[in-house]
């Protein structure tokens, strides 16, 4: 189902990303990992084989994503799938009263920025590429598939950044997946719960 298709994976070199990088190649097709300069994406790049490219990224910087779609197109010459893993997490209560001493405002906005604007950055962008995909017999171009988590609907202690963050996510998504239905573009996201990846 996936032979042939190229994806980019935000994350995409340890968790979630690198095992979605993974099992994309494994299904036959070609994947543009994603992730932090001082990451190991490049190294995973290397050993996972030629269907595979590294471009560093930082999820909230335009010039990143607009480059790692250039290497996309460089190297495989189109784009159907985007999954974004990419993501930070904060645990901190929103008053700590024995330190007497608040959540840091810039550690909330960080999570803020990361997960939720910059998801949307790749995906406003990433869209402008899938978009020039001939549409295949059912109309559709490609896919964009989102992470969210369970945090965004049953938050715990110390998570009201990563909720509100991945709670986001969770609320951008039928507004885009209607922006985008007439160009055959799908948007969808997930939202797991805790798990464990062994490689």
């Amino acid at each position: 189902m996936l032979k042939g298709l190229v994806g980019l994976v935000t994350g995409g070199a340890s968790g979630l990303g690198r095992a979605t990088t993974e099992q994309l190649l494994k299904q036959g097709g070609s994947v543009v990992i994603c992730d932090l300069p001082n990451s190991k994406g490049q190294e995973l790049a290397k050993q996972l084989g030629k269907n595979v490219a590294f471009a560093p990224l930082d999820v909230t910087s335009e010039g990143d994503v607009k480059n790692a779609l250039q290497t996309t197109v460089d190297k495989f010459g189109r784009l159907d799938v985007v999954v974004n893993c990419a993501g930070v997490a904060t645990a901190t209560r929103t008053y700590n009263f024995k330190k007497n001493q608040p959540f840091d405002l810039k550690s909330f906005q960080k999570t803020i920025e990361v997960n939720l604007i910059g998801t949307f950055n790749v995906i406003r962008l990433a869209v402008g590429l899938i978009g020039k995909n001939a549409p295949d017999a059912d109309g559709q171009r490609g896919v964009i598939i989102n992470t969210a988590s369970i945090a965004a609907f049953d938050g715990q202690i110390g998570q009201a950044a990563y909720s509100a963050s991945k709670a986001g996510v969770v609320g951008m998504t039928l507004p885009i997946a209607r922006d985008l239905s007439k160009q055959g573009i799908r948007v969808v996201t997930i939202a797991p719960g805790w798990y464990t990846i062994i490689f």
